[in-house]
């Protein structure tokens, strides 16, 4: 049995010892002390489980890699091993077939009726020689995989949370609690001051679907391997859509409202540029951070920007020198993550686009994307049943959200 499976087995045994525990108006010193244990091997559980799913996780792609592989060179050996000089003699002589090929011939008959001898398509695509003479077989490889953008919204620090049902809601202080000392011997501190949260939801209204059509022609070239190749390729479309709308989500037309277009909403400090991009920009964005108590440094900043931000500053060397302006800000910057799809298009004239910095202050993410479940795949093999192909449908509900504005901030207008 695998670990992953193990341990969710232990967390329902421990949930329902807990329930029966919590039920209990008066419980007893040994009944508390119980549900502290419990309580404990629950949460050193949950980080067991997500080690064991990126363990198997590996395995999973490691093992249907070589299966991929595996099967096909094995019955392409097989098939080599096929002589048609034993099925011409037993055609002219009446010759008992051996070996390999009396095999293959007796699996083929099992599978349908025959009135002579059955020789697979492969013997005679390996075995017969094309007009100009030269041999030409032909062995379908396992399927390339497309190119997708990696994960920017990690890289920035924005954690992933999952949600069983429900919502999930995360309150934010937003109060200004001050001290103050007493005027004299006799007088009272000041205060008292009240203290403010909001509420930083996620709701499952966003749900994102792929629709896939395979071929009859793809699944004979690739067979059990094509089905993993799908989900690979599902999977990379679900996380460039994602991490495009975690920075540019509208909040319309279904999609959540991301960091850029809800900086408004969320409290998130929008500094105009409007020059060439600099490293003399980016320092002021990191005081900015220090000053806020967001960070300790430029170590602890990410900062995410359009590769056409790279290509000006890196052209642009400091008088005298070979060091550029590029060389500078990621000399002092934490993580500096280039990306074309979290980002729109530069626009204008000049061409304009826009920075995003962030850090993760006191272990709390800038960015919060909620998932709820685990996607879900469904196969329909009857809407094209006539032409033989099969559809796919890959469906997820998320949302994202922004937990303390002070750690983000945008910068617009950099050209």
């Amino acid at each position: 049995m695998l670990d992953s499976m193990k341990i969710t087995r232990r967390q329902s045994e421990i949930r329902q010892s807990l329930a029966e525990l919590a039920g209990k108006e008066t419980p007893s010193e040994d009944e508390v002390r119980s549900m502290e244990t419990l309580d404990t091997e629950y949460r050193q559980n949950e980080v067991r489980f997500r080690a064991a799913i990126t363990a198997e996780d590996t395995e999973r792609r490691e093992a249907g890699e070589e299966l991929e592989t595996r099967s096909d060179a094995e019955y392409a050996e097989m098939m080599g091993q096929f002589e048609m000089r034993q099925v011409a003699l037993a055609l002219d002589e009446g010759r008992s077939l051996d070996g390999q090929t009396a095999e293959i011939v007796q699996e083929l008959r099992s599978a349908g009726g025959y009135q002579g001898i059955p020789v697979p398509w492969e013997a005679l695509e390996v075995r017969n020689t094309v007009a100009a003479g030269t041999p030409d077989p032909m062995r379908t490889a396992p399927i390339i995989d497309r190119l997708f953008a990696n994960s920017v919204a990690a890289q920035m620090g924005v954690q992933m949370v999952n949600v069983g049902v429900g919502e999930l809601e995360y309150p934010v202080t937003t109060s200004a609690v001050t001290a103050g000392w007493a005027t004299n011997e006799t007088a009272d501190v000041p205060g008292p001051t009240a203290y403010v949260t909001t509420d930083r939801p996620l709701s499952p209204d966003h749900n994102l679907g792929i629709n896939m059509e395979i071929t009859r022609k793809a699944m004979k070239q690739s067979g059990a391997g094509l089905e993993q190749a799908v989900r690979r390729d599902m999977n990379g479309a679900i996380g460039e859509a994602v991490d495009r709308a975690v920075f540019q989500g509208s909040g319309s037309a279904g999609e959540p409202t991301g960091v850029i277009a809800g900086a408004a909403g969320f409290g998130i400090t929008e500094t105009p540029i409007d020059a060439a991009a600099s490293y003399a920009a980016f320092r002021a964005a990191v005081v900015r951070f220090i000053t806020a108590n967001a960070a300790s440094g430029g170590a602890d900043v990410n900062l995410l920007l359009r590769p056409e931000i790279f290509d000006g500053m890196d052209d642009n060397l400091l008088t005298g020198t070979a060091v550029s302006e590029w060389d500078r800000l990621v000399a002092k910057v934490g993580n500096v993550v280039l990306s074309s799809n979290a980002l729109a298009t530069p626009s204008g004239s000049p061409a304009e686009s826009i920075g995003i910095m962030t850090t993760s202050a006191g272990g709390v993410a800038p960015a919060f994307v909620g998932t709820w479940g685990a996607v879900d795949l469904i196969r329909d093999p009857y809407t094209k049943a006539k032409s033989g192909a099969l559809l796919l449908t890959a469906l997820t509900t998320m949302d994202v959200t922004v937990s303390r504005p002070v750690q983000t901030e945008i910068l617009t207008g950099l050209q």
